[in-house]
This record gives structure tokens, sequence and C-alpha cells, in this order.
């Protein structure tokens, strides 16, 4: 479906110290408008440039579609981004612009298949019989979504058949990612992190929690760690992915949230 009179703006949370958190945001929205499908695609950001507050003045369209580039629903997605664009909900009607609230990317359907891919991609000629594969999350007592969304993903994987065991993990709260060995239960291993952007978590905490860096790790080393691959430790071969939002193919996840609702609305 072709949007020619709308304009998309994806929403991404941004970093006042890593660089590498807005990119994937940037690299899709990128891709996106090479696509010609919206007659234009933006994105902005709560921590960094173009902040949400100036967004609207960037586009000329009166359709928008807004596409929360984050993993699951929670506060950022209820809260901080509905004010920040003064959103009355999924639907906004303000002079003639109608502003269209869409569902985050993280929580779209494909997102399984997205992972499927990015562990076969990783592992590619492993016995899928004999692998254990461990879907990464951040994981709070402030925010129960943060585990709810990977628990959806392993809940969804296992039900393909396609691995034998899929775990859910997390860095702060149990299931312990740094537990994995206990865990799972074949010699072969895959972990993705199930975030938006490779940062301190996908680079350092989570590969240090693994047993497969060091503390002192420089950033230059940190970015090699995705290269490594198989990681031989307690007595596993283990292949670490980078973060699923930073796969090619989620730029269509973000193209498919905007068409899906506006082809449900069209419907109503």
């Amino acid at each position: 479906m072709v949007l020619h009179n709308s304009a998309l703006v994806v929403v991404g949370h941004g970093s006042t110290v890593n660089p590498d958190s807005s990119t994937p945001t940037r690299i899709h929205a990128a891709c996106i408008r090479k696509r010609d499908i919206f007659r234009e695609v933006a994105c902005c950001f709560w921590k960094e440039e173009p902040s949400m507050r100036e967004v609207y003045h960037m586009l000329d369209s009166k359709e928008i579609f807004i596409v929360p580039n984050f993993i699951s629903e929670g506060y950022f997605t209820q809260t901080v981004i509905p004010r920040e664009l003064e959103l009355e909900g999924v639907l906004t009607r303000r002079g003639e612009r109608c502003i269209r609230y869409c569902p985050p990317a993280g929580s779209h359907p494909k997102m399984t298949d997205l992972l499927l891919r990015q562990a076969s991609e990783i592992a590619a000629g492993v016995p899928r019989e004999q692998t254990s594969l461990i879907i990464v999350g951040h994981g709070t007592k402030l925010d129960s979504n943060s585990a709810a969304a990977v628990k959806k993903q392993v809940s969804h994987i296992s039900a393909t058949g396609f691995y034998p065991q899929v775990i859910s993990a997390y860095m702060e709260e149990p299931p312990l990612v740094s537990e994995w060995d206990q865990l799972s239960r074949h010699p072969y291993v895959v972990v993705i992190p199930f975030f938006i952007s490779d940062g301190l978590h996908s680079y350092q905490d989570i590969p240090i929690l693994l047993g497969i860096a060091s503390k002192t790790a420089t950033a230059t080393s940190q970015a090699e760690v995705f290269r490594r691959n198989p990681h031989t430790l307690r007595g596993r071969k283990l292949f670490y992915g980078s973060s699923v939002g930073t796969e090619p193919l989620f730029a269509d996840v973000i193209v498919d949230q905007a068409v899906r609702w506006n082809l449900s609305w069209r419907r109503t």
C-alpha cells in the first residue's frame, strides 16, 4: 500500500551518551524514505535532535502516522510520546491535520519472524535440534511490560517448533541471563538481545553477564563481540547476536504498523 499523501514519523528514544542508540531509527527512516511509500518520512527523539516538539514543523502533510520505535508498550509509548506530541489518543485532529498514533514497532506480529531469521543467520549450519535459543530483555520491577514482551516472543517461537528449547532471560530479574548455562540444556546456545538498538546493554552489559567480555573492554572491542561467534565456554558453543532492532527488515515492520493502522481505521 502506498500512502503518498501522508507523512511517517518514527519516534526513537535517543541518548545523550550513546550515539549508537539512535542509529537504527535513522537508518530505518532513511530506508523507508527511499521506497517512496510516504510523501514524507521523518524521525525524532526524546533525548536527541530533532526533538518530538519540533517534528511537526518539519512536515507539510495533513495526515501523519506516528510509529514509536520501541520494543513494547510502556512509560514512553503511553506517557512521554503522547505528552510531547500532544496526542489525544490513537487519533488526534489538530486543525487540518489528522494524526494517527500506531502501536510500537516491537509489538508487530513479524517480530517472531525477525528473531528466528536472526537466530538462523547467527548460527548458520548449527543443528537446530541441538540448540537452545535465549531471548534477552532488560527486566525491571518498575515496568512489567519489559519482561512481558520477551515472554510473548518466547511463547510464539516455541509454538513454531524451530528450536527444542526457547528461553526468556533478563539482566535484572530472574531468570538471569548470567545463568544461561544452567537454563539451557543443549550444546549450542544462541542469545539475541530483544532491544531496539545496540548500546551499552548489548555491547557490554550482556556480554559481561554471559562471560564473553570483560569489564575492561574498550569501545572498539565491545563492537567486535558480535563477530566472534562461536564463544566456547562452560562446556557449550555460544552464539551472540546484535539487538533485533538493528535487523534491516525492521524497516518493513515500521511501515506495516502504519499500513495496518490505516486499514483498520478505514474498516471502522
